[in-house]
């Protein structure tokens, strides 16, 4: 099997991201593990150079992924970052469920984890438990954020980026927030209100509109769009995800988002249980 940048062997395919798909690979001269990210040249997106540029420039964000090297053969563009370790949607599929303690601890990490991203101008537009995973061995109880491919500056020329309606829906329907669906462009109150359906997801294992699949076709738009609004009415949510829902739908579009007082909610409610 020919070498990667002279160095890198690939081993087992580990996921698919928005585009491309992740090996778990070698350092033939380190022996060191590490994920490399394969794109296509045939595809002709460009999307994992764009992305390697994201992950450079947040190489000093906790909680990021270190970039190794992006390069290129004839046939493929790579991206070799740090190996980490089970994604939250890993660890749903071999427990189904998880605490609401736990499920509150894992919302504090992430509120800040998004915040450090948001400080730095960005908005990640593809909040979902495959993107979330822990580190390894001193650091498997810190959970990461991977996958770019969607990422988007809300900065532009020291300004917030204008409102406007978009032409398509960005991100995961499962996930996406409700001006997601109604086509609107995205901001960083819209990390967080996914940041909500991942958390209602980690506690009960399953989504009203996940088990609503019909003959295992993908829902109507307006559906889901629907479901998600009226969740907050839903009685078997846990009180503190509903609150947390509301506030973080109540923010504007160019509104800085109170990460303190998101984060305070759920150690409030951690201390009460």
């Amino acid at each position: 099997m020919s070498l990667i940048n002279n160095k890198y062997i690939l081993n087992d395919e580990i996921g698919a991201g928005s585009f491309g798909t992740i090996y778990k690979a070698t350092n033939v001269r380190t022996n060191e593990k590490v994920a490399i990210k394969v794109e296509p040249i045939k595809n002709n997106t460009k999307l994992l150079k764009n992305e390697s540029v994201v992950y450079q420039y947040l190489s000093s964000t906790l909680g990021v992924p270190i970039i190794k090297w992006y390069g290129k053969d004839e046939y493929n563009y790579y991206m070799v970052i740090n190996l980490l370790g089970e994604s939250l949607q890993n660890i749903i599929e071999r427990k189904n469920k998880i605490p609401l303690k736990l499920t509150l601890q894992i919302g504090v990490q992430i509120i800040y984890l998004l915040r450090n991203i948001h400080e730095k101008g960005l908005v990640h537009r593809d909040i979902k438990p495959d993107n979330f995973l822990f580190g390894l061995n001193d650091k498997k109880t810190q959970i990461h954020i991977i996958d770019f491919g969607f990422c988007k500056s809300f900065i532009k020329d020291d300004k917030h980026i204008p409102f406007k309606k978009t032409n398509n829906l960005i991100g995961s329907p499962t996930y996406v927030s409700v001006n997601a669906h109604n086509f609107n462009e995205l901001s960083r109150r819209d990390d967080l209100e996914s940041l909500a359906y991942v958390l209602m997801y980690l506690f009960f294992g399953e989504l009203n509109w996940q088990k609503n699949l019909e003959n295992g076709e993908i829902m109507n738009n307006n559906i889901i769009k629907n479901m998600k609004i009226n969740i907050i009415n839903d009685d078997k949510i846990p009180t503190i995800l509903t609150e947390y829902l509301k506030n973080v739908r109540s923010l504007e579009f160019e509104e800085k988002p109170n990460y303190a007082i998101l984060a305070d909610m759920f150690k409030r409610e951690i201390y009460l249980l």
